[in-house]
């Protein structure tokens, strides 16, 4: 098989794994992958995934990777609320909830983490389709929880402050009650109550806007 002929074939996938070559070339000699490696044509990853080394990098790619490379799982946290403009940052790691236990990937395009959560919140996230590939990213509401309750440094007030959440995208995109709904699937007390001081935190900020 020539490289011509194989990228022609797995070239709109983006990213595939040697198990996407068995399926559609039973016999395929494994050595050409390393032959295109040593050529500049591919990149490895990780865990059998390669990507194509002509295909530009973006987030929504990096996005899809991360949902590639450690199944199940979906974007969340910070890279979720930089998504959304909930947080001022831009964020280099692409963080994932899933199941599975939590593990760090560094590859040669960029770092992807996975933080465990049990399976019984592991929901909350929808399919966004661009060039008919899906990403698996966490709704606003559940990238917000997500973050609260995996983040053990949130005590205080001034704590919450301190993640200088975007109050203009909170009260204009939140969906507040299914963010309760969700909240309540934890049956965390120490979650509620950072849900608390999110909810105290908007009301101060309304507050001061009203006042202007």
């Amino acid at each position: 098989m020539t490289y011509h002929q194989f990228r022609t074939s797995f070239h709109g996938l983006s990213v595939f794994s040697t198990r996407d070559v068995a399926k559609l070339f039973p016999d395929f000699d494994s050595r050409r992958l390393v032959e295109w490696q040593q050529k500049g044509y591919l990149k490895k990853l990780v865990n059998k995934w390669y990507l194509f080394s002509d295909i530009a990098m973006d987030d929504f790619l990096r996005y899809r990777i991360s949902n590639c490379l450690y199944r199940p799982s979906y974007i969340s946290l910070e890279s979720a609320l930089s998504h959304y403009n909930l947080i001022p940052e831009g964020v280099y790691t692409i963080q994932n909830i899933t199941t599975r236990k939590t593990i760090l990937y560094e590859t040669a395009i960029g770092s992807f983490q996975y933080r465990n959560i049990k399976s019984g919140v592991f929901f909350g996230y929808q399919v966004d389709r661009i060039n008919n590939l899906p990403v698996l990213m966490a709704d606003p509401e559940k990238a917000i929880l997500d973050f609260l309750y995996l983040t053990p440094r949130i005590k205080t007030m001034a704590d919450m402050e301190g993640l200088r959440l975007n109050i203009a995208e909170l009260n204009n995109n939140i969906d507040w009650g299914k963010l309760e709904k969700y909240t309540a699937c934890f049956e965390s007390a120490v979650l509620n109550k950072r849900i608390e001081l999110l909810k105290k935190l908007k009301t101060h900020a309304d507050a001061i806007r009203n006042r202007k």
